[in-house]
C-alpha cells in the first residue's frame, strides 16, 4: 500500500505545493539510474524548540515530544530500504544534517521571561541534535542556520550560538569574518550556508527587515575561492523563500523594507550564483514543501536552478511534519520525502521522488 500523501494549506497564497504533480524542469528517477555514488545527507527546518511560559527552564511537552521523536526517526533510517513508489534504493549512510532554520521560536521576541525561554530551547536543541554526531542524541553532524525565530535582527543568543558552533563544526574550511556564514565539503560537492537572507548589495543602502549579516559578499568569495570555474556542485542553504521577492526593479523603499528579503538582494543573490553548477537552494520558513526551479523571476518556467523548500520538521502546533534526503551526484540530485502524521511516532516515505540535474543560473 503507498502510503498517504500530507497535504497541507501553504500559509502565503503566493506559495502553491505541487505535492501530487509533475513539476516542468523536475522529474521522477529511480536511485539506481544515478551515474555514481552520490552524497547522502537530511535536510529539515523549522523545529521551533520550545519552552512552557509557566516554567521557561522546561520544554513545552509537545515541543519536546516532536523533537525527540523526529531525530529518533533520523537515527534508524540509514540503510533501510526505500520503496519503489518513492525512487527505491536504500538509505545511503548520511554525511550530516542541514538545517534550514528557525532552530527555536522565541529569538524573535524580548523580555525576561522571552530570554529565559530562548535558553531552554537552545540547550535542548543542543541536546538533542548535538553538533559533530557525538554530543547529543541525533548520531550525525548538523549544520544550521538562523531563521527569524532565532534571529531577525542578527544579534542574540542563537547567532552568538552559531558563531560558537561554527569553530568545531565538523568539516567547515571557511567561515565568514563574523562567523556566522559557513562552507565545508562532502565529497566533490560544496555547500553553503547562508543564515536568514542573502544580502545585502552595496549600491542599496536602505534598512532590510532581516539582517543579512554580509551573507552576499561571503557568498560571492565562497564560490570564486572554493569552487571557481571547477564545475563543482553547489548546494547552498538559507531560511528564508526568494520567488516571491523575485520582482522587477526598482521596488520602492517603504515597500522593500516591510519585505521579509529585499528585492535587489535576492537579484543580487541570483547574480552571485550565476555562471556556477548549482544542485540545489534550499530553504525552510513557509511550512509547506514546495519544489521547483528558479530563474530570477517570480514565474514558474520550469526552468533555472533546483530548489527545495522542506516542509517543517518539529513544529509544536502539529503532528504533521517532514523532511528530505538528499543523494547529490556530479550531475544529478535525487530527492525524497519523509513524513508523519503523529509526530514522528511513525513515518513513511512520500510516493513520490524529485530528479534534478545541476543547473547553472542564467540572466533571463
Amino acid at each position: 500500500m503507498k502510503a498517504p500523501m500530507i497535504t497541507k494549506p501553504n500559509r502565503r497564497k503566493f506559495l502553491a505545493t505541487s505535492a501530487a504533480l509533475p513539476l516542468a524542469g523536475i522529474s521522477s528517477i529511480h536511485a539506481t539510474n544515478l551515474k555514481e555514488e552520490p552524497v547522502g545527507f537530511f535536510l529539515i527546518g523549522d523545529t521551533h524548540f520550545l519552552a512552557d511560559k509557566e516554567n521557561p527552564t522546561k520544554l513545552d511537552p509537545r515541543s519536546a515530544s516532536n523533537t525527540t521523536n523526529i531525530v529518533a526517526t533520523l537515527n534508524k533510517l540509514g540503510g533501510t530500504a526505500i520503496p519503489t513508489e518513492a525512487g527505491g534504493g536504500k538509505v545511503l549512510s548520511p554525511k550530516g544534517l542541514i538545517h534550514a532554520g528557525d532552530v527555536i521560536d522565541t529569538g524573535d521576541k524580548n523580555g525576561p521571561l522571552s530570554e529565559k525561554m530562548q535558553v531552554t530551547e537552545w540547550n535542548a536543541f543542543s541536546e538533542t541534535f548535538g553538533l559533530t554526531g557525538k554530543e547529543g542524541k541525533l548520531k550525525m553532524p548538523v549544520y544550521e542556520v538562523h531563521g527569524n525565530h532565532d534571529s531577525p535582527n542578527g544579534e542574540g543568543m542563537a547567532v552568538k550560538k552559531i558563531i560558537e558552533r561554527n569553530k568545531n563544526r565538523a568539516g567547515v574550511n571557511n567561515i565568514s569574518p563574523n562567523g556566522v556564514h559557513y562552507s565545508w565539503d562532502w565529497e566533490k560537492v560544496h555547500f553553503i550556508n547562508l543564515g536568514i537572507v542573502v544580502g545585502q548589495v552595496a549600491t542599496v543602502a536602505r534598512k532590510r527587515r532581516y539582517n543579512p549579516l554580509g551573507s552576499l559578499e561571503f557568498l560571492a568569495n565562497d564560490l570564486k575561492e572554493k569552487v571557481g570555474d571547477s564545475g563543482r556542485p553547489v548546494v547552498i542553504t538559507h531560511h528564508v523563500d526568494m520567488q516571491r521577492y523575485s520582482q522587477p526593479l526598482p521596488v520602492e523603499d517603504k515597500k522593500a523594507m516591510s519585505m521579509e528579503w529585499d528585492p535587489e538582494d535576492v537579484q543580487g543573490f541570483y547574480k552571485a550564483i550565476e555562471g556556477y553548477n548549482i544542485a540545489a537552494v534550499l530553504y525552510g520558513h513557509t511550512h509547506a514543501r514546495n519544489v521547483y526551479r528558479w530563474d530570477g523571476t517570480p514565474k514558474r518556467s520550469g526552468k533555472g536552478v533546483p530548489v527545495f523548500n522542506v516542509d517543517n520538521g518539529a513544529h509544536f502546533h502539529s503532528k504533521e511534519q517532514a523532511f528530505f534526503y538528499f543523494e547529490v551526484s556530479q550531475d544529478q540530485c535525487l530527492v525524497r520525502e519523509y513524513f508523519t502524521k503523529d509526530g514522528w511516532e511513525s513515518g513513511a516515505w512520500t510516493p513520490q521522488s524529485w530528479a534534478t540535474n545541476h543547473t547553472k543560473a542564467k540572466t533571463v
